[in-house]
């Protein structure tokens, strides 16, 4: 029998209306909130980016001059377009004008190594890459070894044109500003492409998730409807363009004529600081961030008092964090948030309530809630049979949010977007995660059911960890766990190797991990053993592992 949370029908009917509903509105995609906010609201600011406070129509006439540049000098609409950036106002106007230019957006990080940027090109085939002035340093090294034709680019920072390699086509700031402005924009249809992420993959290569306009319009619209935001309102920024949460933030804002604040790094060592001077309405981040205020004394009552919305997600909340936060934040209401990058952003939600919550809560983490207006979800067991409420499994999770599959992986997209014998013609996508649905319909997080563990928010694939450390010399096998663990979310990463005959430097292995891997994936300490334990199944393992840490966590 089908789960209460699933009926076919409904979910083909979703599917359907949704179709029908961005049809109506003449292939209305993720670039129209944006056009129509400053068609409105021209003069209002729309970004707040280092201190300079950008209005609706300057954004989109920068927006425009660049998406007229790459249009004019390939000819055509590019296909996708990397925005190479890092919370700076070009990368978000290249993000606009990528949309404007009937792309998808790409994010790419300069924080990240060169190595893991260069891997990501490479899969998207950029036509074009919009450059920031403290991104432009790294492009040559980015560059290097892509194949095939190289892609435009796009330097709207004076000056920063002169990093680009020899003979790369490019547009500088000055040709920009003599540019047109792109008036009539590309058409887009709702199955095409909005932006195109790169999550952590288990062979070592960055995981393409394509997410379309159809799935990014669904979750604004369910979005939109909860919060009810409006010109007024002030969004914090906390995440990196190439987090996907941070989607929300940007055209939630911009949906709603509202104020985007984007975080500098600095900022987040001192948030409420940020939030009064900026007199933020909503507040999203990982629940990393008022955890570490707490450690730190910062997370104080009424330190937020301008906030009406406090938003959580890409890790466990726990309760006390919860709890500490709503005190720091009384005027607003507070939410916990769920949902992997092939499901949209976010496709559950928990609303905290000081009396009901704390019940509901297992092992001191808040309820993830329940799905999303339009999702359906089931919790599979043993033989892929949905359990019964109250018995633990893995959540399945179907609807108008589920992208399409992997970025050009075929294998990989048949093992997670599945049918299920008792939903025939409706595609889940298997999350991986071991959930629990109680009696009164919502859900609780349990933690994984493979070896992906979440580290300071981000998903984390130990295979990939574990890949790059068998690559350095010396090492025979490697196996990564996430350590210490509290509520089900790991602060660092532990290494466990085995070595030849020469040995390794457990120094020099963390250099050649930081070499490959973003700083969050390196690990923060190396154990040479000299053999890895089994478990009765030959198969390492890593409970026995753990234990080594903690003599308790394995009994």
């Amino acid at each position: 029998m089908a789960p209460d949370d699933v009926d076919p029908r409904s979910d083909r009917a979703a599917h359907r209306d949704g179709a029908s509903r961005i049809d109506r509105a003449d292939a209305r995609s993720l670039r129209s909130g944006f056009l129509r906010a400053a068609e409105r609201h021209a003069s209002r600011v729309a970004l707040v980016a280092r201190d300079d406070a950008v209005s609706y129509g300057e954004l989109a006439s920068d927006a425009r001059r660049i998406a007229h540049a790459i249009v004019d000098r390939l000819g055509r609409a590019p296909a996708r377009v990397g925005v190479f950036a890092h919370r700076s106002r070009t990368g978000y106007t290249g993000t606009l004008a990528a949309l404007f230019a009937g792309a998808a957006f790409v994010p790419l990080n300069r924080t990240f190594p060169v190595e893991r940027t260069r891997r990501m090109a490479a899969l998207a085939e950029l036509d074009a890459i919009v450059v920031d002035a403290a991104s432009a340093p790294q492009l040559g090294d980015v560059l290097a070894g892509v194949a095939g034709r190289a892609p435009l680019l796009v330097f709207p920072d004076a000056g920063s044109d002169l990093a680009a390699p020899e003979g790369a086509p490019r547009v500088a700031a000055d040709e920009l500003a003599r540019a047109g402005e792109l008036r009539d924009l590309p058409p887009v249809v709702p199955t095409d492409v909005a932006y195109l992420l790169f999550t952590s993959g288990t062979t070592g290569t960055p995981k393409g998730v394509p997410v379309t306009h159809a799935n990014a319009l669904h979750f604004l619209d369910v979005m939109s409807a909860r919060y009810a935001l409006g010109p007024d309102d002030r969004l914090s920024q906390t995440f990196d363009a190439t987090f996907d949460l941070s989607v929300f933030d940007q055209f939630m804002a911009w949906e709603a004529g509202a104020r985007l604040c984007a975080m500098q790094s600095l900022d987040l060592l001192a948030p409420s600081r940020f939030a009064r001077k900026h007199e933020l309405t909503v507040w999203f981040s990982v629940p990393s961030v008022p955890a570490l205020m707490r450690r730190k004394g910062l997370l104080v009552p009424d330190a937020f008092p301008t906030l009406r919305w406090s938003l959580f997600c890409g890790e466990p909340l726990p309760r006390e964090t919860a709890e500490a936060w709503q005190a720091a934040a009384p005027a607003s209401t507070l939410e916990n948030l769920y949902g992997p990058t092939e499901l949209t952003i976010a496709c559950f939600v928990h609303r905290w309530d000081a009396g009901a919550s704390p019940a509901l809560c297992a092992n001191g983490v808040v309820p993830i809630g329940r799905p999303y207006p339009g999702l359906g979800a089931v919790v599979l067991g043993e033989g892929d049979a949905p359990v019964a409420d109250g018995e633990d499994g893995e959540l399945c999770v179907c609807g108008p949010q589920t992208v399409p599959g992997y970025w050009r992986d075929a294998a990989k997209t048949a093992e997670r977007f599945v049918e299920l014998p008792f939903a025939p013609g409706v595609r889940f996508y298997r999350t991986g995660d071991r959930v629990r649905r109680l009696a009164n319909g919502e859900y609780v997080h349990l933690g994984r059911v493979d070896h992906q563990v979440k580290v300071l928010g981000h998903r984390v694939e130990l295979g990939e960890i574990e890949a790059v450390l068998r690559s350095a010399p010396g090492v025979v096998d490697a196996v990564a766990v996430g350590w210490p663990v509290a509520h089900g979310s790991a602060d660092g990463i532990v290494a466990f190797v085995t070595a030849s005959e020469r040995g390794v430097d457990a120094d020099a292995l963390v250099a050649h991990a930081r070499t490959a891997l973003p700083e969050y994936m390196v690990p923060g300490r190396v154990v040479a053993v000299d053999a890895m334990p089994l478990n009765a199944n030959g198969k390492i393992d890593r409970a026995a592992l753990v234990a080594r840490l903690d003599p308790g966590a394995g009994a």
